[in-house]
């Protein structure tokens, strides 16, 4: 008896763990939603950048932008999706989580890192030279 409440245990973690998960995506999708714990908001929008960091480069990479326009749009757009997510969806009083910069820096640079990776190597896959003038040359 005492191994079978391990087990229903170990499933009922492993359960609620992957339901906390979906139940953070809910919340985060939810219009206004009433976040009592402030660091479960400030998760979704550091998860919330680093997916859209990695998107805005696969974007980038395939367009294909170069320079420091693209490395100026992608703070651009990066900055007013969080604003309004939080200020218009959500409608955060910023000055709960210490006022509109810490939750618009929240995770920004991960997320530039992120985007970063991304674009220079889909770039690099797609528009470089030395790779075009190998395959072609062959």
């Amino acid at each position: 008896m005492n191994m079978s409440s391990k087990k229903s245990r170990k499933t009922d973690e492993n359960g609620s763990s992957s339901s906390f998960g979906l139940s953070l995506m809910s919340k985060a999708l939810t219009a206004e939603f009433p976040w009592g714990d402030k660091d479960e908001f400030l998760d979704v929008i550091y998860w919330m950048r680093q997916i859209m960091g990695v998107v805005l480069g696969l974007v980038w990479g395939f367009i294909p932008m170069k320079g420091f326009f693209g490395l100026a749009l992608f703070f651009i757009v990066n900055v007013v999706i969080i604003y309004f997510y939080y200020n218009n969806f959500q409608k955060i009083d910023e000055e709960e989580y210490g006022g509109a910069t810490e939750i618009l820096k929240e995770g920004l640079m991960t997320s530039f890192s992120s985007f970063l990776v991304a674009w220079i190597i889909l770039y690099s896959a797609l528009y470089s030279e030395t790779l075009h003038m190998s395959s072609s040359s062959s």
